[in-house]
């Protein structure tokens, strides 16, 4: 069978060309499309068909046609900037269009022409490089982890070298092979050569083969080597000259490598005049553009700056030396653009705004713009594998997660790889030096993955295995060593026919249990897969497991660029690889064509954990055979990833429609739900949190299950009723479009006094680490809320909606309950943990029809289509964010509320979590506070001994 030859790379792109100027997007079929391929492969490869796979190219063409893209959000700042890109300045531009033309090669028309549109956006964001004087545009892009962030600053050095930008530096990464690795890409996107140790262009690549005129060829001053970072001694050397092609400069995080450019900038005869308040050198005629990918780390300043009681920074403040030297370079250049790129935005957002010294200038925070990049539709991120966070469980995940538990040997340092274990950790199970049957079976998995790949016509692209589960290099080697043995043992049994038998029959069975029933069921839920990823049948699989398993190679990825970027060398046969590795694939290194990942959680931090997730992005005709074997733990923390990430998203896009800043953005999410997210050293505080509830849901998610606290919990509760009378007559009912929303089993209170709400939160005792969703510190925010003449009054609403049990439960008040909210538990024994506590619809419980209208249309107005969001189809209701900001003191005056829901849970859906004697309602609560623009701050204190302990340290 033929496999993705340059030939058949050559047939799509002609292909894609003709058919995406089809006017009519119905003849974009199946049918049009194979008429199309084979006209074209009878005309133009005739005398090459044995490279030509029809099939897969029809396939790979109804993938392309059926990606679509919604449209970036976007914060911005217009104060001192000179709007200025338009057609015109376009019109002679030739590095973005040769990239465009070399991108359309592997991907859909309509993502190139998204991606064109949105760094468009991007670069009119930024000044005009020919504007004259001073000027300093610092913006923030956030991406989904994987989607193609470097797609999209490829793009924009592309068009800022079109429109005049001289100097472009690319902050990449910490180490060797991150630096390397995007040395590897910008030579393909931009240079179109491969750079060599001397600095002389090498041979031609990537974009070349698109426009090939040496004359725009850019100058480069770093190389692809794994010592190819900025060097003073070549530097030296450099005949440069800017003012006719740009210079590009790749450079890791590093505070020698960083210093070394600063002084050769200052140094050199481009710095062509003296800044008057510093006494340094500084360049005036040539514009700067920064790239700072993974903007999030190492380049955010964790020192603790302090301010007055103006807020008026401290001039003499010692950044951290990273920030430092990137704050340094920047206002080293009369114009200059810094753009940052991060999947996890928390620590660049919780950069103070005011942030200034003497000698480097303001901080690195996004005051220009930030923009919220979306995903083409085929991207797979967290909300896409884990789904979405329900009352009963998560739902609309993909069904590619397969949990491991023999990885630890009960409780302590025990088993193979228990969670805390030290660096000379031997990795045993069964008391042998082996591996687990988990990694075993994910071993299997991925051979049989390459073997479908490859009947799938993909042969020759990369196919990769992560295996992450320490930190340490010497366990990693130890880990290296056992997982050698098991590709050695398949190698024999398969090519060698030693003990073939039971290898085979393990193979079958895995196939057979595991991967048939797990195609057909996406094939159900993404269309795509139903014509684009066949399914083959066993005896055509055992067939070429023999040559597949010969070409699975092992790499420990620990910062050599040697291993870690085989897959330029390989992009003619394609590379098949587990990769073994920890921090070092951490952040930003992709593996290519990744299927299977093996992984065990080292950290609880979101924008850590987050980034680890090297098993999101694209998985073009094979996402049914990938694989992710972890912990239940971990499944449960890339769930509260998925929920904290969209909430985020929600705030950003509600205010993008209003046309907020980024400023407006940045005080927004400081006192937003966002503990958890990153390290408290990045959210510049070494002592406290200030939290602030406007505008926010909180609700109880895990809970004491000892007897005492159970009954104190059930008591306050007893005593918030009996406090508040008797309940409304009637049960809560409320008219919608389509049928009205009803509690028929449940009980409201209206105009209730806050102080027996307060006194409720005191009493009502939660475990210990709860940041967020502490009752007492509720309690302390809505008493300064009172104090300045809000939250004086509350709604309260038992709701008791479930299905009939045996017994009856009384309540105060005459309060009697046949029915109780069933949450099942998930998690270990120690406390009782659920996924979701509320229903979409009960915090509107109070709301009337005009207003949850109103809400409704200012859901549907900032709402967008975003696959990797899982949003699909406009929302039917209105989102909290929207009812909160409808019920805020500015829109309804002082007659605005709170909202306390009550749920008494039923006790058998904590079965194991809570004594067996424990037979009444577990008691929850859910508290929804209005937005209000006169919101109060209460201050948290942070153990960081606890944080450490239990989160993890900071990068």
């Amino acid at each position: 069978m033929a496999d993705a030859s340059p030939t058949q790379g050559k047939l799509i792109s002609i292909a894609q060309t003709l058919l995406r100027d089809e006017p009519d997007e119905t003849k974009r079929s199946p049918t049009l499309i194979a008429e199309v391929v084979a006209g074209i492969a009878s005309l133009h490869f005739k005398s090459r068909a044995e490279e030509i796979n029809q099939p897969a190219a029809v396939a790979e063409l109804i993938r392309r046609f059926s990606h679509w893209i919604s449209t970036d959000a976007t914060l911005s700042d217009v104060t001192g900037h000179v709007d200025w890109l338009n057609a015109a300045r376009k019109k002679d531009w030739r590095y973005w269009h040769r990239l465009s033309r070399y991108m359309e090669r592997t991907l859909a028309a309509d993502v190139v022409d998204a991606l064109d549109r949105s760094t468009d956006e991007i670069l009119g964001l930024l000044e005009d490089p020919e504007r004259e004087g001073h000027w300093d545009r610092r913006g923030l892009v956030v991406g989904h982890v994987q989607s193609g962030k470097t797609s999209s600053y490829s793009a924009l050095i592309c068009k800022a070298a079109d429109a005049g930008y001289k100097i472009i530096i690319v902050l990449a990464g910490l180490h060797n092979n991150l630096r390397s690795q995007t040395q590897i890409r910008l030579e393909e996107a931009f240079l179109g050569y491969e750079t060599s140790p001397n600095r002389d262009p090498g041979k031609p690549l990537g974009v070349f083969f698109e426009d090939s005129d040496p004359e725009i060829h850019p100058h480069c001053a770093t190389t692809r080597e794994d010592n190819g970072d900025f060097n003073a001694g070549i530097a030296k050397h450099f005949a440069i000259s800017p003012e006719e092609r740009p210079w590009l400069f790749v450079i890791k995080k590093n505070k020698t490598v960083m210093a070394r450019l600063l002084k050769w900038i200052q140094g050199h005869h481009v710095a062509d005049a003296t800044d008057a308040a510093t006494g340094r050198r500084i360049v005036t005629k040539l514009p700067l553009l920064v790239i700072d990918d993974e903007s999030d780390h190492a380049s955010v300043d964790t020192g603790e700056q302090t301010f007055d009681s103006e807020g008026v920074a401290d001039p003499d403040h010692q950044p951290k030396a990273i920030n430092s030297l990137i704050r340094r370079i920047l206002s080293s250049f009369a114009k200059s653009a810094y753009v940052g790129y991060t999947a996890t935005p928390f620590a660049n957002i919780f950069i103070h705004r005011q942030a200034a010294t003497r000698e480097e200038g303001s901080d690195l925070f996004p005051r220009s713009f930030i923009k919220n990049l979306t995903a083409p539709s085929n991207y797979v991120g967290p909300a896409r594998v884990f789904g979405a966070r329900g009352p009963n469980g998560r739902v609309g995940g993909l069904p590619l997660t397969r949990i491991i538990k023999d990885h630890i040997d009960g409780e302590g340092p025990h088993g193979w790889m228990p969670e805390k274990h030290k660096k000379d950790h031997v990795p045993t199970y069964a008391g042998q030096e082996m591996v687990t049957p988990s990694l075993r079976e994910a071993i299997h998995s991925f051979l049989i993955t390459c073997a479908m790949r490859s009947l799938r016509g993909q042969k020759t692209k990369h196919a990769s295995m992560l295996v992450h589960v320490t930190r340490f290099t010497g366990v990693q080697a130890e880990v290296r060593r056992q997982v050698e043995q098991v590709v050695k043992d398949l190698r024999q049994a398969l090519t060698r026919r030693i003990n073939h038998e039971k290898v085979l029959a393990d193979l079958r069975d895995l196939w057979e249990r595991d991967f048939l029933p797990t195609s057909a069921v996406i094939a159900k839920t993404m269309d795509e897969l139903k014509e684009t990823s066949p399914m083959h049948s066993w005896s055509e699989i055992e067939a070429i497991l023999p040559e597949t398993i010969g070409d699975i190679a092992l790499r420990t990825i620990n910062g050599s660029a040697k291993e870690a970027f085989e897959y330029a060398e390989r992009e003619a046969t394609g590379l098949k690889v587990i990769a073994i590795g920890g921090d070092k694939l951490a952040r930003g290194l992709t593996l290519e064509g990744l299927t299977t990942s093996y992984f065990v959680r080292t950290t609880k931090m979101y924008d850590t954990l987050l980034q680890m997730g090297r098993w999101f992005g694209y998985r073009p005709g094979y996402l049914d055979l990938c694989r992710l074997y972890t912990t239940e733990d971990l499944v449960d923390w890339f769930g509260h990833i998925a929920d904290a990430s969209e909430e985020l998203r929600e705030e950003f896009d509600a205010m993008a429609a209003s046309g907020a800043t980024p400023e407006q953005y940045g005080l927004r999410v400081a006192s937003h739900d966002t503990l958890l997210v990153t390290s408290p050293l990045k959210m510049r505080t070494a002592q406290n949190l200030s939290l602030s509830y406007s505008g926010s849901a909180v609700q109880t998610i895990t809970f004491k299950n000892d007897k005492a606290s159970l009954q104190s919990n059930l008591n306050a509760t007893f005593e918030l009723i009996q406090a508040m009378g008797a309940p409304a007559s009637g049960a809560p009912r409320q008219e919608r479009d389509e049928k009205p929303d009803e509690w028929k089993r449940s009980y409201i209170w209206r105009e209730v006094d806050a102080g027996v709400v307060i006194d409720f939160l005191k009493a009502y005792v939660v475990p210990a680490g709860i940041e967020r969703a502490n009752s007492s510190v509720m309690a302390e925010f809505i008493e300064k809320m009172n104090e300045i003449g809000l939250l004086k009054k509350w709604t309260v609403a038992l709701v008791a909606e479930g299905a009939d049990g045996e017994k009856t439960y009384h309540f105060p008040r005459g309060i009697s309950l046949k029915s109780l909210p069933s949450r099942s538990h998930r998690g270990d024994a120690s406390r009782y943990s659920i996924g979701a506590l509320t229903e979409p619809e009960d915090e509107a419980i109070d709301v009337g029809y005009d207003m949850w209208k109103s809400a409704l249309n200012a859901t549907l107005k900032s709402w967008k289509p975003d696959p990797a969001r899982n949003r699909f189809d406009p929302p039917s209701r209105p989102n909290g964010k929207a009812l909160r900001q409808l019920v805020s003191p500015e829109a309804i005056g002082e007659a605005s509320r709170g909202l306390l829901l009550l749920y008494p849970l039923t006790p058998s859906g904590a079965a194991g979590a809570v004594p067996e004697d424990w037979n009444d309602p577990i008691m929850a609560f859910a508290a929804s506070f209005p937005s209000s623009e006169k919101t109060v701050k209460v201050e948290y204190m942070v153990d960081h001994l606890y944080w450490k302990n239990e989160y993890g340290a900071s990068e």
